[in-house]
C-alpha cells in the first residue's frame, strides 16, 4: 500500500511541476497563453488547446498568420484566435486586417485595424492543457483542488503530533 501511495504522491507532484513548468516557462519568456474555446480554429487548434502568443510589431504581420484579438464592436464579446485573411486599409488610410477560423467556410464579418503598435501571433500550442485551465476558473474547483490536499497535510501533521507523544514514552520506557 505503502508502494501505491508513493507512486501516486510521486506522479501527482512530477505533473503539477510540469503543468507549472509549462505554464511558467512560456510566460518568462514573454508568452501569453489562451485557451480555445470553441472549434473555429478546428484542424489546427482544437477546442481545449492552449496557445501561446508572442506580441510583435503589427507592421510585421502577414496573411497566414494567426492572431488573438478583441473584435471591434458588433463582434464577440471574448477574444478570438483567427487566422489572417485579408490585409488592406481601412477609410483613414490605417492598415486593415480580416480574420477567419480555419474551420469557417466565410472570413468574420468584420475589419479592424489594430491600435497598439504590437499584437500577439500564435506561436506554438498545446492539445488539451486548456481544459485544466479552464477547469481552475470554476471556484468551487479550485477550492477543492487546494483545500483537499491542505486537509490531508493539515491531518497528516495531527497524526504525527498525537503519536509523538506515544514514542517518546516508548522511548523513557
Amino acid at each position: 500500500m505503502t508502494r501505491v501511495r508513493t507512486t501516486i504522491s510521486t506522479l501527482t507532484v512530477a505533473g503539477s511541476m510540469a503543468l507549472a513548468g509549462l505554464l511558467l516557462i512560456p510566460a518568462l519568456l514573454g508568452l501569453q497563453r489562451y485557451v480555445i474555446v470553441s472549434g473555429s480554429m478546428t484542424g489546427t487548434y482544437d477546442k481545449g488547446s492552449l496557445v501561446f502568443d508572442k506580441p510583435v510589431d503589427v507592421e510585421a504581420l502577414k496573411v497566414g498568420d494567426v492572431i488573438t484579438y478583441q473584435p471591434p464592436a458588433g463582434g464577440p464579446h471574448n477574444l478570438v484566435t483567427h487566422r489572417i485573411a485579408w490585409i488592406g486599409r481601412d477609410r483613414d488610410g490605417r492598415r486593415a486586417f480580416r480574420t477567419k477560423g480555419d474551420a469557417n467556410t466565410v472570413a468574420d464579418p468584420w475589419r479592424f485595424s489594430l491600435n497598439k503598435g504590437t499584437q500577439a501571433r500564435v506561436a506554438f500550442s498545446v492539445p488539451y492543457v486548456g481544459y485544466a485551465l479552464a477547469a481552475l476558473s470554476i471556484p468551487k474547483l479550485r477550492m477543492i483542488l487546494v483545500g483537499f490536499p491542505a486537509v490531508l497535510i493539515g491531518l497528516a501533521v495531527a497524526v504525527q503530533l498525537w503519536r509523538e507523544p506515544e514514542v517518546a514514552a516508548e522511548a523513557v520506557a
